[in-house]
């Protein structure tokens, strides 16, 4: 398939480089907060990787949500972001910086909250090469409503 695109081979194929002023937001979102994707098979041609950066307003906090079988891979580029998950029925809240590194297994509900005055960006790496969100309406399992 590599000689069919025009590449001589598997080892040589050209790198891509996407520009900070080039980043999307079409892609899926959560509320309170704005996802850019950098690295996809829309942007670059990716099979198995999808990277962005998320950006979180002073004071703001976003919906809850998971990335189904994605692993999700975090690095805080700028503010203090908070993330916010649920252990034993109760919410755990990861304090962050600027340098710090969050993993969040796949399924995990979860959300970010930025209580300081500087918008919080970070830097998203994910297993899967699309961007999976599928938002929640609550970080706890909700009861079955069958009886409704």
């Amino acid at each position: 398939m590599t000689q069919q695109q025009g590449f001589p081979d598997d080892w040589h194929q050209p790198l891509r480089h996407v520009r900070a002023g080039e980043l999307s937001a079409e892609t899926a979102q959560t509320s309170g907060m704005t996802r850019h994707e950098a690295i996809s098979a829309t942007s670059v041609g990716a099979q198995r990787l999808w990277m962005g950066e998320t950006r979180v307003p002073p004071h703001t906090g976003s919906g809850d949500h998971h990335h189904g079988d994605s692993e999700t891979a975090i690095h805080v580029l700028r503010g203090h972001p908070v993330f916010v998950f649920a252990e034993h029925g109760e919410e755990v809240r990861l304090q962050t910086g600027p340098g710090d590194y969050v993993f969040v297994p796949p399924y995990t509900p979860h959300r970010e909250e930025n209580l300081g005055a500087e918008e919080a960006v970070v830097l998203i790496a994910r297993s899967s090469q699309e961007a999976i969100v599928v938002n929640l309406p609550s970080l706890l399992p909700q009861p079955d409503r069958a009886d409704d």
